[in-house]
Formats: C-alpha cells, structure tokens, sequence
C-alpha cells in the first residue's frame, strides 16, 4: 500500500489518463482488508466534477461476476432449488424460453456452458434491441430470440463471448427466485455486503437520488483534439452483462467478499466461480510475458502470472472502462474504474503494475506494460477497405459506378432475429438507422461493384467512428428482394434479410 499513496503513484495514473485520454479515473485496492482508494481527473468535464472514489460509473462486462455469482447462489441453495445446477440444461430449466436451433443445442447447453460462452452461440450483439425501439427487448425476449440466431461451433468447443448468454442467465435467476434481477441483487449481494451505492441500470441509481455521482461517459475525438461527452444509457435489454453502476468504494467490497470467502460467498460458491472451463485463445498467440493462457470460468476469467493465480474480469462501452482483479494467495485485489473505453486498457497496465508490485518483482525485470497493453488493446485482424473490396471485387483496382436508382434498394428488410431495418437515402447514399439497438449504430453504403456489392460503414450511436465490413444485395428484375450484412464476425456466412 506504501506505493498507492506516493506522489510517484498518483503521478503514473495521471500520466497514462493524459496519455490515453482518460478523463476520469478512480480505483481501490485492498490488502489483508486494509482499503486504500482515491480518485484521479473529473467525472464530468462540464461542469467541471472531480472524480472521487464514490462517483459511479457503468462498469460494463465487470458486472458479470455478479451475475454469475447470483446463478451460484441458486446452484449452492440445494433446499430451494435442487434443479439448478452447474450441468443442468438450461432448457430444463426454461422449457418455454430456451430454444437454440440446430441439432443438440436445446437439450445440450448447460447452466456452466451459458457462464463459460462455450455454448456454441456467438455475440450478435446488433441484434438486441434497446429501449429506444418501438418494441424493446427484455431477459425473456432475449431468451426467446435464441431460436432465430445462427449458431457457429458445436458445444464446448469454442469459446465466444456471448453477452446474451449473461441475460439468459438473469432470466434464469428472475424465474427461479420470483425476484426482478435488480431486487435479486440488492437482496443477495448489495446490502449484505454494504454496497449501499450500488445499483442495476443508472435511471435505479437516479431514482435514489444518486444522480450527481453518476459520471459522464466519454470518447477523444482524435481529429478535433476534444472530448465527446455522453449519459450512460439504461440498458435493460442487455442485463446482466453489464449496467451495474457502482463506485470504486463500493466494488472493492464484492472484490472482498471474493477474497475472504465472505457473506453470501462460501467456499463452495468460490469453488464454482473461479473453477476453469475454457482457454479462451488456444493459439495462445498473444500471451503477456511470464503469463499463462488465459482460461474462462464462470464470470470470471483465470490466469498465471510468474506463478500466481490472478482472478480478473474488465469491462469496456462506449465510454467507460473497467477493471477488478484479486491474487489468492497474497489477499489482494484492486478495483479500477475510468470514463472513456480507454480507461479500459488505462486499467490493465495500472492492474499489471500494481501486480508486480505486490509480488514485490525487482522494477529492472518489470514489463512495460503500457506498451505490451496498448500493442495490444490496438491490434485488429478485422479487414480494411481496400481488403473488402478485393474480397468483393477480386482484381478491381476502384468501384464501379452506381448505375441502378438508389430507390431500387430502399424499403423494410426483415429477418427473424434481427427484427427490422430500413434502408434509405441520405445525401447521395444508401442509409441504414439502427439506433435502437442495445449496441446502436448507423450504417452509410458504398457501391463497389455489380449493383450488388457495398462496403457498409458502422457509426456507433455515441462513440462514431468507421468500421467498415462486406454488404450484399440480392437483385431480381432490377430490384433488391434480400440484403446481406456482414453483422456477425464468428459466422463465416453473412446475415440476410427478406425485402418486406
């Protein structure tokens, strides 16, 4: 703890917020339950709000501890609920709800594969819709929705990160307790173990009057040398994936808890949560230095570092990035939160730091972390443009010209698990708006080649940003009847709508 509280340390932090962008960061720590904790930057930039280790923040991916701790509960209360467990299907358990098309799914997916993202279901995270929709989604919808959606491994033989499959898991939880999952919560987790600022969705925190903690969310605007702020929506649709808002203060308790084996988590639960059940890249072609592969548990994710076991999970959305992490074996942990996504990777390398210092590594045989994190956090292997357009078009050196009516493609098209969307014009170019969805984006399109071919390029809703990937459109008579997206990058296939 001598560190955390030397100007040296609170220098760093600051360094790599102003190096990466990070308006705001908070974090605690603790060790033998000695807590440390402060807070680093603002909260909100205007009016200027200085973070403080009792501001709130969407911690994003790092709820799913929680979430997965709550199905534990359910798996450990053998008196209440005896059907629950690990290897239970879950279609056992939501007979009405839990379809997954494709021989062997339904009655296959275990309680532990829906925690683990082995089940063989990518993320189609596009597909959810938000409350900004006509119809919004909820944990039952989005169960229900399974049944629509392409699979693309077989059971246990992959790992995708599924955020549905977190949602499915509240619904499992609201249906067995007769609880709405936020109650659920409070009840088992916040206030036994004194989160009392902690809640699920930020509208739950603003109703209690908690709404000045809440900070603003974040993105740089490289080209114009600024921040773009933005409210953390609520996201019911996505539950139990994220959208737990929690302080620094608060979280470390849950870290804790996880540590001593305290509250509602016994040595059984811990058992469960942390058991290993997939290797999460089996090429293992990325490992940190000193470290092992990484292995997916259930909520959590598993790791050796020179030796030690680290327990950690992070979270990263538009515009916040999250962190917690505990050791074992020396009783100590941190929580590291931050109000823009880089405040996600701002996290790992303080996470990796104060690591090496715990494990008191001499500083000459440290890593340099920021460095490896960010080469990282950077590397894409998705295609550019230019990619694309060879892939679409092998041998042509520019696009060919529109010649068909952009009116030839406009209108409604549908497919089953990707309910609705609406192709327009805007300006000059085909226009897709798919704000209501949980992860909501727009789409512009640009003709290659054939009167069929497009590369599409994705805003997100809040952040912007450009990512461009392969469309189609089947044409008959002149006229498009079915258009092609390329939404999911673990299908090998792309998803097709029907022309309503």
């Amino acid at each position: 703890m001598h560190r955390f509280h030397s100007p040296q340390f609170a220098a760093r932090v600051e360094e790599l917020m102003a190096e990466h962008h990070v308006p705001g960061l908070a974090l605690a720590l603790v060790h033998h339950d000695e807590v440390a904790s402060a807070g680093f930057g603002h909260a909100c930039l205007d009016p200027p709000t200085p973070c403080t280790p009792d501001t709130l923040f969407d911690i994003a991916s790092a709820s799913k501890s929680l979430t997965a701790a709550a199905v534990a509960l359910l798996v450990d209360d053998d008196q209440s609920y005896p059907e629950v467990q690990y290897t239970t299907p879950i279609s056992h358990l939501l007979p009405d709800d839990f379809v997954i098309p494709g021989e062997g799914y339904t009655q296959g997916v275990t309680v532990e594969d829906v925690l683990s993202h082995r089940t063989g279901m990518p993320g189609h995270d596009l597909s959810y819709l938000s409350p900004r929709a006509r119809q919004p989604d909820d944990a039952r919808s989005v169960t229900r929705n399974l049944r629509n959606l392409p699979v693309a491994a077989p059971i246990r033989s992959k790992y995708m990160y599924c955020n549905m499959m977190y949602t499915v898991a509240t619904h499992l939880v609201e249906q067995k307790s007769g609880l709405p999952f936020a109650d659920y919560l409070e009840d088992r987790f916040f206030r036994p173990l004194g989160m009392n600022f902690t809640n699920l969705q930020p509208q739950r925190a603003r109703d209690r009057g908690l709404g000045d903690r809440i900070a603003m969310g974040y993105t740089w605007q490289a080209d114009d040398q600024k921040y773009h702020g933005f409210p953390t929506p609520d996201c019911p649709e996505a539950q139990g994936a994220g959208s737990i808002m929690t302080s620094v203060n608060d979280y470390i308790r849950w870290v804790q808890a996880m540590i001593n084996r305290r509250g509602p988590i016994t040595d059984s639960v811990y058992k469960g949560l942390i058991l290993p059940r997939i290797i999460t890249d089996p090429a293992s072609e990325h490992l940190d230095p000193l470290t092992s592969p990484t292995l997916y548990a259930a909520g959590w994710e598993v790791r050796y570092y020179r030796g030690h076991l680290v327990v950690s999970h992070d979270g990263a959305i538009s515009g916040f990035g999250t962190s917690h992490f505990f050791l074992p074996e020396y009783n100590f942990g941190g929580v590291i939160f931050g109000n823009s996504e880089a405040g996600n990777p701002v996290a790992d390398i303080l996470a990796h730091e104060l690591i090496d210092e715990a494990l008191q590594v001499p500083p000459a045989d440290r890593p340099d972390w920021n460095s490896l994190v960010f080469a990282e956090w950077t590397r894409s292997d998705d295609p550019g443009e230019e990619e694309l357009r060879h892939k679409l078009c092998p041998g042509a050196e520019q696009s060919q010209a529109q010649v068909l009516p952009l009116t030839a493609y406009t209108g409604k098209y549908h497919h089953p698990g990707y309910h609705t969307l609406t192709v327009e014009v805007k300006g000059d170019q085909l226009f897709i708006d798919a704000t209501d969805r949980s992860f909501g984006f727009t789409l512009t399109l640009d003709h290659v080649c054939d009167q069929s071919k497009y590369i599409a390029h994705l805003s997100d809703f809040l952040e912007g940003g450009d990512v461009p990937f392969i469309a189609e459109f089947e044409l008959e008579n002149g006229r498009a009847i079915r258009l092609g997206l390329d939404l999911e990058v673990d299908l090998e296939k792309l998803i097709w709508f029907d022309r309503v």
